[in-house]
């Protein structure tokens, strides 16, 4: 049975004013279900609705958000067989992604932001000595810093984890005290309106969460433009953080921005190869590289760099390619036919700029679906399009470098820093490296994050920080509070 969704304004299931659009699964092009498709006024009616139920939800006891976003965790934990294979169905992500790194995410998330929303928002300040003198007679005057709720704030999600990404920004806005309005990714926001059910059932109030869907760019430009948005929380593509950057810049909107990624994996002589081919190797196999964070370009000292190359290519070739929901499969489909074709434009540039390829570079022989094979692009110089720019698939390109001094030169030669990695056996060296990386991330010998530590970018990778307890002072305002001792 197709679902057919509608929006969330005011507590309220609308209609929509555009009718739906359609969802499709990308492994089998059936549709999955049918996306509302808001109006502007329906954009701004929703913010209109978070605005109005700021002053009610920024007022309560911290142990009442806490309350209401662990219920929810619970009731998403509660149907969590039911989330994965709608999360399956709509971003063609594998049984196993879906379950662990999209919806228990999401739920973990919730209840992390449930113990956020108890975490202390006052900070006592040094107090300070004042001498006699225009502004008054001597004294002592105390001082607090605290935070507070920004106000509205517009959450934009991207279409790798629908799960995961629309919780990491819900979640610690409204353990803060904020009110939201969620605006998903076109391709799959399904999940996301389980997502609000939970939390409706969980006793949020109406006017809290809003949500609105639509397939072209008006809605999300409308959360974004509406005078009642306080603050915008964006992940997904550069391109699009800037122009949301300059919406938000006329009005001095609060930001946070996550946005693309290449990431640099620096191998050294010294470096286990095998880890670094399992780390290396998610690129190909977690959710088809469409993943930020994917250690896509591969900087390799040449001591080791054709033995990693041999390791890289056989890895591929371990690697099942086809339906996620078939037991065994790895690699499943990008998202749409679209992201297909640009992906695959990619690797023909490739192969025009110079670079040799080495595994992949055809399209699967698969009936259905928008498959993209696990491709290895070796003999890649820094100056080619695909080492320098996103591609966001399961595509890696390497790079060899002769010394430290070089290899970290080449990291740096891009406009990214999200988050890069080092593998090497000395691991003074490798901290030494990873200090020299503008990159807001570094893994050293892993590709693991924890989940505490701040997450974000340098340079054109984003602004900002969230994550553990950087989540809660991302949505949050600091006012200083002082008075005479």
């Amino acid at each position: 049975m197709t679902i057919t969704e509608k929006l969330y304004v005011g507590g309220a299931w609308t209609e929509p004013d555009g009718g739906h659009y359609e969802v499709v699964n990308p492994a089998t092009e059936e549709v999955v279900g049918l996306a509302p498709e808001a109006s502007r006024a329906q954009v701004h009616e929703a913010a209109a609705a978070a605005r109005e139920a700021f002053a009610g939800w920024s007022r309560t006891k911290p142990e009442e958000r806490a309350a209401i976003l662990d219920r929810a965790a619970g009731l998403m934990a509660r149907d969590a067989a039911a989330h994965v294979e709608l999360a399956r169905a709509e971003t063609g992500a594998t049984t196993a992604t879906a379950r662990s790194m999209q919806v228990a995410v999401g739920s973990a998330r919730f209840r992390r932001y449930a113990r956020g929303a108890l975490e202390p928002v006052e900070q006592a300040l040094p107090p300070q000595i004042s001498e006699a003198g225009p502004m008054g007679r001597a004294g002592v005057l105390g001082a607090v810093a605290v935070r507070r709720p920004v106000g509205v704030v517009t959450c934009i999600t991207s279409y790798n984890n629908p799960w995961a990404n629309p919780a990491g920004k819900i979640a610690p806005a409204l353990a803060m005290g904020n009110t939201v309005v969620v605006k998903p990714a076109p391709q799959d926001p399904l999940s996301v309106f389980a997502m609000v059910r939970a939390l409706e059932e969980a006793g949020v109030p109406a006017g809290v969460v809003n949500l609105v869907t639509g397939s072209a760019p008006a809605a999300g430009e409308a959360a974004v433009d509406s005078p009642d948005v306080d603050m915008v929380s964006f992940t997904g593509s550069t391109a699009v953080g800037q122009a949301i950057g300059e919406v938000c810049g006329r009005t001095l909107k609060r930001q946070l921005m996550e946005l693309g990624g290449k990431g640099a994996a620096l191998v050294f002589d010294d470096a286990d190869l095998d880890a670094a081919v399992m780390g290396i190797g998610t690129t190909f196999a977690f959710y088809s590289g469409q993943i930020c964070t994917a250690p896509t370009r591969v900087l390799a000292q040449r001591g080791i760099h054709d033995r990693l190359v041999e390791k890289l290519a056989a890895y591929t070739g371990h690697l099942r390619v086809g339906d996620p929901a078939e037991r065994g499969t790895v690699v499943g489909p990008v998202i749409s036919a679209a992201h297909r074709d640009r992906v695959e434009s990619y690797v023909e540039l490739g192969r025009k700029e110079g670079a040799r390829v080495v595994a992949g570079g055809e399209r699967p022989d698969l009936a259905k679906g928008f498959y993209v094979a696990p491709t290895l692009l070796a003999d890649c110089t820094a100056g080619m399009r695909v080492v320098r720019e996103e591609i966001f698939g399961p595509v890696v390109v390497v790079v060899p470098f002769d010394d430290e001094e070089e290899g970290i030169a080449l990291a740096g030669d891009t406009d990214y820093g999200l988050i890069d990695y080092v593998w090497s056996g000395d691991v003074a060296r490798a901290f030494r490296v990873g200090a020299r990386l503008r990159s807001g991330g570094v893994g050293i010998n892993t590709i693991g994050r924890n989940m505490e530590a701040p997450f974000g970018g340098f340079k054109k990778s984003g602004v900002g920080r969230d994550v553990g307890s950087y989540a809660l002072h991302a949505y949050s305002e600091l006012q200083a509070m002082v008075w005479p001792g």
